[in-house]
């Protein structure tokens, strides 16, 4: 990947995306929004971008904008769950 890719919330959709230069969609985080609570259940990183560290910038993007709007996070999908543990410093978004 030649470039930065850029992860923006989709609220209407209720996931934060993550794209490429050109626009292609590499993958997604999934939530349900709650009462100050966002429900992380779901990630994706289409195949083709596996491997790129996608996932990754995914996870702290969508959570540092969690963390922005004063929100906690429930981590019910693995992947969000595991980079949350790996990455202490995102330990207080916890409910």
């Amino acid at each position: 990947m030649s470039s930065e890719p850029t992860v923006t919330n989709n609220p209407d959709r209720n996931r934060f995306e993550i794209t490429t230069e050109d626009g292609r969609l590499a993958g997604f985080a999934q939530y349900v929004p709650g009462d100050g609570v966002r429900d992380f259940n779901h990630t994706v990183v289409k195949d083709e971008f596996e491997g790129q560290g996608i996932g990754g910038r995914l996870a702290r993007a969508a959570l540092d904008q969690t963390r922005s709007e004063g929100l906690k996070v429930l981590a019910t999908c693995p992947f969000i769950k595991s980079w949350i543990d790996k990455h202490p410093d995102y330990q207080d978004l916890l409910a």
